[in-house]
């Protein structure tokens, strides 16, 4: 435990925004996770005991760990210029989601302290079990220039250039940083995030966000495979959390990638979000044949084409030359593999009658470069889905390892002298 984690400034210092969250460290090595060790944010506790996932770690949860049923991600802008300050922050939020992924309250929680005093805990999550809450964060290309640290962006963080039919929205995109907060009940992930949002008021401010249910894509194989919106099973072929070999070679950044510019991201990942909306009508006016051509799978059991099995071995060339399948399968990208966390999305409607809905999409890789990108260059050229969806929101982010022990904070390795 460290000194500012025994101790913490009064609760009357405490007073107003800004200070809010330097009372964060006080107990928070008391949050110890249900689940312990390096490797164990599988997260293999069940949604109904309502079990926590190990914080600390080799690699951030919230990547390899078992896909929860609900999302809250948000994209932060950095306000202060003061680098102390932030990294600073950084402490403050890392003792408050050791708290919050062990189910406790934030600091002295939502009714201790002073009373002329705003809370340490904003409170809607009291009573409610820790439902496998993961935080994962991650840096964006733009945090590098504002606080001089352009000698460290790793080359694996490459900026993403303009795919054919992108309609990007400039309020759904970038980011100086992120928080990925998944669950099983949503309001614990929605408490996370709002928390986090208000320890940081004043030094960080929320550029965008968005909720999703209704998980995607699954790291756990031996469940049913999720649905995305158009009825069809989606991660099939995802990457699982217990196949390490896989995970090594395609998710986690190793010492041996980059040069010393990315030796801080040595057991992170990189992060590629994007909000893809479906045009819901036109898909449902759209026949079954079609559907599946489109997909390269049936509807029913998600067998591939001329297959009776959902994980039968695809035979690609009996699908259609512009079926999503088929495009995106490894054997076709020479080997480009990646792991997918997306969630499903409504946000009401367009304004002309239209659902605003479709799919939230996060992918985490080794290389951006050698993963997203040519994957999505092949996509958006050719995948017959594109008459169906549309890219209207991305970010990319270097998603640093995880938090060793209780004396280690989120971005340490990069933002320390020592590291």
């Amino acid at each position: 435990m460290t000194e500012s984690e025994r101790s913490g400034p009064s609760r009357r210092a405490l007073i107003g925004w800004s200070g809010a969250g330097l009372a964060l460290g006080a107990a928070a090595a008391g949050g110890t996770m249900a689940l312990t060790g390096a490797d164990d944010h599988l997260g293999l506790a069940s949604a109904d005991t309502g079990g926590a996932v190990a914080f600390h770690g080799a690699h951030q949860a919230g990547i390899a760990t078992a896909v929860q049923d609900r999302l809250h991600f948000a994209a932060f802008d950095v306000k202060t210029e003061d680098r102390a300050e932030f990294v600073r922050l950084l402490k403050d939020w890392t003792a408050a989601a050791r708290r919050m992924t062990a189910g406790r309250a934030v600091g002295e929680g939502a009714y201790g302290g002073l009373a002329e005093a705003p809370p340490d805990d904003t409170g809607e999550a009291l009573g409610l079990k820790p439902s496998r809450l993961t935080l994962t964060i991650g840096f964006g290309p733009s945090l590098f220039e504002r606080f001089g640290l352009t000698d460290r962006r790793p080359a694996a963080l490459a900026d993403l250039p303009k795919f054919p039919g992108d309609n990007l929205e400039k309020s759904r995109t970038g980011g100086d940083l992120c928080v990925q907060a998944c669950a099983d009940d949503p309001q614990v992930a929605v408490h996370a995030i709002r928390n986090l949002a208000r320890i940081g008021f004043g030094k960080v401010a929320v550029r965008w966000s968005q909720l999703g249910f209704g998980k995607t894509s699954s790291t756990t194989p031996d469940v049913q495979t999720p649905r995305n919106l158009m009825g069809f099973k989606d991660g099939t072929r995802n990457i699982a959390g217990t196949e390490t070999a896989r995970l090594k070679k395609h998710v986690w950044v190793d010492a041996s990638d980059g040069d010393a510019k990315s030796a801080w991201m040595t057991g992170g990942s990189y992060l590629v979000a994007r909000r893809i909306r479906m045009n819901i009508e036109t898909w449902d006016r759209t026949s079954l044949q079609e559907q599946e051509d489109v997909f390269g799978r049936d509807k029913r059991e998600g067998a591939p084409v001329g297959k009776a099995k959902e994980h039968d071995a695809p035979f690609l060339k009996a699908m259609k030359p512009d079926a999503h399948v088929r495009l995106a399968h490894p054997d076709s990208n020479h080997g480009v593999t990646i792991l997918r966390r997306g969630y499903s999305f409504t946000d009401g409607t367009d304004g002309l009658g239209r659902l605003d809905a479709g799919l939230f999409f996060l992918a985490y890789q080794r290389d951006v470069r050698e993963g997203f990108i040519p994957l999505q260059r092949r996509l958006s050229a050719q995948d017959a889905l594109n008459e169906y969806i549309q890219h209207v929101g991305s970010a990319v982010f270097a998603i640093p390892p995880g938090v060793r022990d209780s004396a280690d904070w989120w971005g340490r390795t990069l933002f320390s002298e020592e590291a």
